[in-house]
């Protein structure tokens, strides 16, 4: 099947009849060179003697060069994509072999161009599974936002990395002056795609205008605008609703939505306008990214079809209790089951915390079904427990859920959380932690969920927080569920913070539990003079595979 493309040329037309009527005003362009010898060539992904159409993917790389050329523009028929480098990649997602013609415009000064066109015969073999499309689509009544109440729902990282908005990730409601979080996007049936720039201002008749969010200088792809930028950012920028076209494809395997022309979700960055989707297990969320036209930053995005304040609760894969502690039994915490780390931070732990751990019953005890970790004020010292399944009992993904109640005095900085087994000959924080609780010792409203391995450790973690208020007088139920696609931390099965997980990261080896509090240090603070002790309660800990 033949598809041609013809471009028009009126633009053109028009734009040198603006040049040749303003002469008379002295406007000087320089001297205006039209381009020439513009080659274009295309590398089809997967071709080779055996596969002379591609793998199947669809996925095109295209390259323009041109003498006296300042920038590219390929129009695909269906899409259009601004290149400035000359250099593009476009996925034809039509089934079967198909040849297509792509038109390439090169532009010189003042506006002047020369066009080519390049034929390509592309193999298509790929059709988005179901559960996908129902996802995007739903019932067609289904319409997406940026979940703006999570932490990282909007960020950058580099390109090609694999941890979500890993260099910087916006808090919750931190962009909330931009104009990005009343836009709406919807994935209609017919396969066009609906942006509405302000979603509040259609009722009771609907109001196209709006404002959107974008990359500067890249924003000024969809046309000028006054918007004085806000470091490399165009807040507020004026647009309109409009529709354009989607498909999914997947060239390396990987689901990916295409969305034609300029269309673009969240912040508009430029580029090829394809978003991998780089998560999807938690119902009705997605977490994508693109990489900006100037292949400098992949920017990330979590959007979610509920509408704000909507459940986000733990779906689990794991059932069946593999190993637990009740603490039913009076006295020393079973020995079977939990060691010590005795002494200062001195002894590898840190911080700058006060604390020394004991395995004294004044610091631990089981009593009452509970297990108390007590920290207290000795001769102008403190004394509390570090106790750890170290030797004892370690185990690979699953889901881990610890029934605990915080404590309350300003300074203590209780913790609950898992460290890679092989950390002795690995080191630290090559051997992976996951932190499922950990509260500072000046916000007791606060519950963090943190993971820190190479590269995300320290205070550049890759973490999230949640609220909880009757943390201290109040037992809740702390969750991480650990798979090898992703980690998921919890409180009373809320998902507050995920992390995909890959064979890059060090989270696919055995880990084993430690439960303590500390006092003072680098999230305990300072410690409240008139403090004596506060203890931590934990009613059980499961592990579920």
């Amino acid at each position: 099947m033949k598809k041609r493309i013809t471009y028009n040329f009126s633009l053109l037309v028009l734009m040198l009849t603006v040049i040749f009527a303003c002469q008379e005003e002295d406007q000087t362009f320089g001297e205006i060179v039209e381009p020439s010898n513009l080659v274009v060539t295309a590398t089809i992904v997967g071709q080779d003697a055996s596969n002379p159409n591609g793998d199947g993917s669809g996925l095109v790389h295209f390259n323009a060069t041109a003498d006296n050329a300042l920038s590219y523009k390929y129009n695909f028929g269906t899409s259009q994509l601004n290149a400035p480098s000359g250099s593009t990649s476009f996925t034809f997602s039509d089934l079967g072999v198909n040849t297509y013609t792509v038109a390439v415009v090169a532009y010189g000064t003042a506006g002047v161009s020369t066009t080519s066109t390049i034929e390509v015969e592309v193999l298509a073999t790929y059709s988005p599974p179901a559960d996908l499309l129902d996802a995007l689509v739903g019932d067609g009544s289904k319409t997406w936002r940026i979940k703006s109440e999570k932490n990282g729902h909007f960020g950058l990282g580099p390109v090609g990395g694999t941890v979500a908005a890993e260099w910087y990730g916006a808090a919750p409601g931190e962009k909330s002056a931009t104009g990005m979080y009343d836009d709406r996007f919807i994935f209609n049936e017919d396969g066009t795609f609906t942006h509405i720039v302000n979603s509040t201002n259609d009722d009771p008749a609907t109001d196209t205008s709006g404002t959107i969010f974008g990359r500067d200088p890249l924003v000024n792809e969809l046309g000028p605008h006054s918007e004085t930028p806000n470091g490399a950012d165009i807040e507020n920028y004026p647009y309109q609703d409009y529709s354009e076209t989607w498909v999914i494809t997947a060239p390396g395997g990987v689901e990916t939505i295409n969305i034609s022309n300029l269309g673009f979700i969240g912040y508009y960055t430029g580029g090829n306008h394809r978003y991998e989707i780089f998560a999807r297990d938690i119902p009705n969320e997605l977490t994508i990214r693109t990489t900006d036209g100037n292949s400098e930053f992949d920017w990330w995005f979590i959007i979610t079809s509920e509408e704000e304040g909507a459940s986000n609760e733990l779906q689990t894969i794991y059932n069946t209790l593999a190993w637990s502690d009740e603490f039913d039994v009076d006295g020393a915490p079973n020995s079977a089951n939990w060691t010590y780390d005795l002494g200062t931070g001195d002894n590898g732990w840190g911080n700058n915390e006060l604390q020394t751990y004991t395995n004294s019953s004044e610091n631990v005890i089981v009593e009452g079904g509970n297990l108390k970790i007590t920290a207290k004020a000795e001769n102008g010292s403190y004394t509390s427990t570090r106790i750890k399944s170290q030797n004892l009992f370690q185990f690979t993904y699953g889901r881990v859920e610890v029934r605990a109640k915080l404590p309350v005095a300003q300074g203590t900085w209780p913790a609950i959380w898992m460290l890679g087994s092989n950390f002795e000959t690995v080191g630290w924080p090559n051997s992976g932690e996951i932190d499922i609780m950990e509260q500072t010792g000046q916000d007791k409203n606060t519950t963090l969920g943190t993971l820190h391995y190479p590269g995300m450790s320290g205070g550049n973690a890759n973490g999230g927080s949640t609220t909880v208020p009757t943390s201290t007088s109040e037992f809740h139920n702390y969750t991480v569920e650990w798979t090898p696609d992703v980690i998921k931390i919890a409180v009373d099965n809320e998902v507050f913070h995920t992390v995909i997980n890959s064979d890059a990261l060090p989270f696919n080896d055995n880990f084993f539990f430690i439960l303590n509090v500390a006092m003072g240090g680098s999230l305990g603070g300072d410690v409240d003079p008139a403090f004596t002790e506060d203890s931590m309660e934990i009613d059980y800990i499961r592990l579920y595979q």
